[in-house]
């Protein structure tokens, strides 16, 4: 079934919601064997845009060749709405069968009893094709919840195309953030603002991460504490004054153009994000050419990136069909349609049944080649996310907005960050 666009958008809700919606640890025992002959509907939920969204819909013609009554709706948003309304769904007790799920969450959904042990389907659910560390990023607990789609590493990426246009010379990955500042204020200034060099990459949590990961720290601990302190989060902000003045794009502009970026929509030459946005920005933006080059990093020679296996697949605990989620769970996972059709726009694929049906070449070849030649930057992974991350990360973005649309200062930013970490990590 074609993919439908959620227009509508939930007010946020608290984190603790979910607590509402069961205890952690209760366990469903086994379903009843899959029956091929039953007729099931499920419903499958995902964050991206128009190009995932067709992407998705080749896998499921491609599923539906071997399950033929089991019939797949599936709805998509951009990642803020989209977990909004997963935190009303879940409150409710609502969550679709089967959807795409971020490490972010594992601990706030895993614990309050909304996803499914994938013990309980593992007649449908092959887990042998991933290696140890990137299953772990699903498991919590010794219970493994979901399974990951792919892992990235965080890029910069550069429109080559208007980088021609702006007659400056491409960025150098792995500088500086001093250097690749200029590197933004000299295609803004070149162009008169018709293309900004970039967005104001303050906003983004994970650019943080960066700063904080050179230095051998990281966002939390294994204990579910912040790993920063509130002057290290007011320095990151106040970093990003020099931006936010005339050379990073406008956030006034950016709220116009939401749901898509300023890269994707060809006002910024450049944009920091996961690798595997490389298919989705080239679709948006329209560009001949995009390059990712590795991002800025504030010590030479430091770890500070790492395998992020964020993007992966969970079951409801409260599903109906355990048996025919976990074949469909199964099938974007693992099956070598689902690494033919994505290639990497779900990131590098991450078990090794999805490889072998992945050709490499093109942009699904940029990005493996950008992950080897990131290779000498990747360190250890970062603890399990905190539970509440996610809702961190977003009124990370947000306050980012408003420092953007100088509704708000650093100061205040600050506090209301840290206020919010108070509540969300009790």
């Amino acid at each position: 079934m074609k993919a439908t666009r959620l227009l509508a958008t939930v007010g946020i809700v608290a984190a603790g919601a979910l607590a509402l919606t069961g205890c952690g640890g209760a366990q469903t025992p086994p379903a009843a064997a899959f029956d091929p002959d039953e007729k099931v509907t499920l419903t499958y939920a995902f964050w991206g845009n128009d190009d995932r969204a067709k992407r998705y819909d080749e896998l499921i013609a491609a599923f539906n060749e071997e399950y033929p009554n089991i019939t797949v709706n599936v709805s998509f948003t951009d990642f803020p709405s989209y977990w909004e309304k997963r935190q009303t769904e879940a409150a409710g007790g609502g969550l679709p069968d089967v959807f795409q799920f971020s490490d972010s969450y594992l601990r706030q959904y895993g614990e309050s009893g909304n996803l499914l042990d994938l013990a309980q389907v593992a007649d449908q659910v092959d887990m042998s094709t991933f290696d140890e560390g990137l299953l772990g990023t699903g498991a919590l607990g010794g219970t493994q919840y979901s399974l990951p789609t792919g892992y990235s590493l965080w890029a910069n990426f550069v429109n080559d195309d208007l980088v021609a246009q702006a007659g400056v010379a491409a960025p150098e990955g792995g500088t500086d953030f001093a250097e690749f500042d200029e590197w933004m204020a000299e295609v803004t200034e070149k162009t008169g603002g018709a293309v900004y060099g970039g967005t104001d990459y303050t906003q983004r949590i994970q650019a943080f991460e960066l700063v904080l990961r050179a230095d051998g720290g990281n966002l939390y601990t294994d204990d579910g504490e912040l790993g920063f302190t509130k002057d290290q989060l007011r320095e990151f902000w106040e970093s990003g004054a020099g931006l936010r003045d005339d050379v990073a794009v406008p956030q006034q502009r950016l709220e116009e153009l939401s749901p898509k970026s300023g890269f994707g929509a060809a006002l910024t030459a450049s944009e920091m994000s996961w690798s595997n946005f490389l298919g989705g920005y080239l679709a948006d933006s329209g560009a001949s050419s995009i390059s990712i080059v590795a991002p800025p990093t504030a010590k030479e020679g430091s770890k500070d990136l790492y395998r992020q296996a964020g993007l992966q697949v969970a079951i409801s605990a409260k599903t109906e069909h355990p048996q025919a989620a976990a074949l469909f769970l199964d099938f974007v996972v693992n099956s070598e349609a689902a690494g033919q059709i994505f290639g990497t726009t779900l990131g590098f694929p991450a078990s090794s049944s999805k490889l072998a049906g992945a050709t490499l070449e093109g942009a699904d070849k940029q990005v493996a080649d950008y992950i080897e030649s990131a290779a000498d930057r990747i360190g250890d992974a970062p603890p399990v996310p905190v539970a509440g991350y996610g809702s961190l990360e977003q009124t990370f973005w947000e306050l980012g907005k408003s420092l953007g649309l100088g509704t708000t200062s650093v100061d205040q930013a600050v506090d209301q960050f840290f206020s919010e970490a108070e509540v969300v990590l009790g």
